[in-house]
């Protein structure tokens, strides 16, 4: 007798495959259907020095979700974790992301992100920006060979929520202060 492997729910941002979230259910298994998991939206919260919290606030439409192989860790540190296609379809196994610290700086008219070594192909950027009222997305690329992008926006000062997304590196989820 065979035993099936465990199935997780893989929530994940579409344009970079960063998972944002996932569960093991009990019952017939995995869900596929981002809105029966999330609704219309998924936050992610971020705890603030000041004591405040906030939500990063990612809409389903831009969210899909699938059934992947038992991958304990992206229950406890999903942003760690991405979903690869193959043929336009996702597969199964959850890929690990390269971690890095590297900075991550916003200022009032900018979010500039900063890998540790140069891209090795052109590499997609998604940021959301948050504060207690609403959440910005923003899009970008680090080209081949680059290590940086800063991200166009206008906020005030003040301390923010940012979720940044590179293709192929672990998501960063952490408070920011403009300056």
């Amino acid at each position: 007798m065979s035993l099936s492997p465990t199935r997780l729910s893989a929530v994940h941002w579409e344009e970079t495959g960063h998972v944002v979230g996932a569960l093991a259910l009990t019952g017939p298994g995995a869900v596929a259907d981002v809105a029966a998991l999330v609704g219309r939206a998924l936050p992610l919260r971020v705890p603030t020095a000041e004591g405040r919290v906030l939500s990063v606030t990612l809409p389903a439409a831009r969210l899909a979700a699938v059934a992947v192989d038992e991958e304990p860790g992206a229950l406890t540190e999903p942003l760690s974790f991405g979903v690869e296609t193959a043929d336009g379809r996702p597969r199964p196994t959850l890929v690990r992301l390269t971690g890095w610290n590297s900075a991550i700086t916003l200022t009032r008219s900018g979010l500039t992100v900063d890998l540790p070594q140069p891209a090795a192909a052109a590499t997609a950027v998604s940021a959301l920006v948050a504060d207690e009222q609403e959440t910005l997305s923003l899009r970008g690329v680090i080209g081949q060979g680059q290590t940086r992008v800063t991200l166009a926006l206008s906020v005030p000062a003040g301390t923010y929520g940012v979720l940044v997304l590179a293709a192929g590196w672990a998501g960063r989820l952490q408070q920011a202060r403009a300056t």
